[in-house]
């Protein structure tokens, strides 16, 4: 069976015994097309806003709630909450000893473990030997 498009609208596609399509036939009676309406995703009884997938109820609440977070992030940490603790003294205590001198050779194999001249010249001599073959 070979489908055809609607004669009416040539948007749908139809059988070609039928006359119209679903639709056409439906406007032709004068009845108004029922959309389905979406529930909130959130709450599951609200219808959702156009566009949305929420109601307009928890939408604001999502607001609110972005705007308690966004003022909790600018003041993270209440002095009164640190119980007289001094937070630079604090991080003294939390930071590792780690001895920062460097023995002077094993910087220099570092350094040139890490050259990037080094490398650039290594890449250009690849370079180079695959022209050559």
């Amino acid at each position: 069976m070979r489908l055809i498009k609607c004669p009416r609208c040539e948007l749908n596609y139809i059988a070609p015994e039928e006359g119209d399509c679903k639709i056409c036939k439906r406007e032709m009676k004068g009845e108004s097309q029922q959309e389905e309406i979406e529930l909130c995703t959130v709450c599951n009884e609200q219808p959702a806003l156009p566009g949305k997938d929420v109601c307009l109820f928890c939408l604001k609440e999502m607001n609110a709630n972005e705007d308690r977070n966004a003022e909790e992030t600018e003041n993270p940490v209440d002095e009164a909450s640190l119980g007289g603790i001094d937070p630079v003294s604090a991080m003294d205590e939390i930071i590792p000893d780690i001895p920062e001198d460097i023995p002077q050779h094993e910087y220099d194999e570092i350094e040139s473990d890490l050259s990037l001249e080094e490398m650039e010249e290594e890449e250009s001599e690849d370079e180079d030997e695959e022209d050559e073959e």
